[in-house]
């Protein structure tokens, strides 16, 4: 669709379960062809300067050299032309943010990959943007609010106290009860009824879409965590 030639794909993602399932679901699209596959930055680097891919499939989180991290070393290399999607399991805005600032074409959460991953790619070699589902049409206005947003304050407008404001960023950061009783000097039983409080308040029902309810309304600073 786009010339005789395939796209040439490099998958970077330490998951192999993710890298078999981007290749099984490209199985079936022609117009795409896996060429190398990378567990760490590192050693997708080295593949693309060795291969010259036309796009890569880039984990945001991977060992010895960071999906971001990665992103900047391509950047000072000139002579490479590929375009990048970033595959994230969760919503990170600031990581979004600066992934589009240094050059990434798309970003995919790799929940949506079996439904979206064909599209995106396809608007991607078309030169287009691909984001939250859909493709991008004007990169300018999307890094602009994600800037606005990036730079708002604190919403807590589901009266939630300090206490359990700091029981959730605990969670975000992937926190046991056992956890966060430690850091809060707290007792396992009172973080059990500060869970259930923080549940019934924002009307989620697993530790999973309380992180997730948690960065998506900014009820949480996307910082580094205090020494333990």
């Amino acid at each position: 669709m786009y010339s005789a030639a395939p796209a040439r794909i490099v998958i970077a993602d330490d998951h192999p379960v993710v890298r078999i399932g981007v290749k099984a679901i490209l199985s079936s699209a022609p117009e795409f062809q896996v060429v190398g596959e990378a567990e760490d930055g590192k050693l997708a680097l080295e593949l693309i300067q060795k291969l010259n891919p036309d796009l890569l499939l880039l984990d945001l989180r991977m060992p010895n050299l960071p999906g971001l991290e990665t992103l900047r070393e391509l950047t000072q290399l000139p002579s490479v032309g590929v375009r990048t999607v970033l595959l994230t399991g969760e919503i990170d805005r600031r990581g979004i943010l600066e992934a589009l600032q240094l050059g990434a074409r798309g970003v995919l959460l790799k929940e949506s990959v079996a439904s979206d991953l064909v599209q995106c790619l396809e608007a991607v070699m078309r030169g287009e943007h691909w984001l939250n589902g859909k493709r991008v049409l004007n990169l300018v206005q999307v890094l602009h609010d994600l800037m606005v947003e990036d730079s708002a304050p604190q919403k807590n407008s589901y009266k939630l106290t300090a206490r359990e404001l700091s029981v959730i960023r605990y969670i975000v950061e992937g926190c046991t009860n056992k956890d966060v009783a430690r850091e809060c000097g707290i007792a396992e039983e009172t973080v059990k009824r500060h869970l259930k409080n923080i549940f019934d308040k924002t009307g989620v029902s697993s530790r999973l879409e309380l992180a997730m309810f948690a960065l998506n309304h900014s009820l949480v600073k996307e910082e580094a965590s205090p020494s333990r």
